[in-house]
């Protein structure tokens, strides 16, 4: 078993399948740093400036319907 496996690899061509393989495996982490480059400038955008207004008075209602007392209770 053991010779059979070194007859193979001795029959291998390390030729431009061993190049392939490292650029392979160096455009893995660079196609990463470009997607997370598109990510980061997506996720800093500038977004559009909405004023607190319906989130305050959401947050009122809450308020006033946790304040209210409730007869059956």
């Amino acid at each position: 078993m053991v010779n059979l496996l070194i007859s193979q690899l001795r029959s291998l061509n390390w030729g431009w399948e061993v190049g392939m393989a490292a650029l392979a495996w160096l455009l893995i982490p660079l196609v990463a740093a470009i997607g997370a480059g598109l990510w980061g400038s997506w996720a800093n955008r500038t977004r559009k400036v909405r004023g607190d207004g319906p989130e305050l008075d959401g947050y009122a209602r809450f308020r006033a319907a946790m304040e209210k007392s409730h007869s059956g209770t």
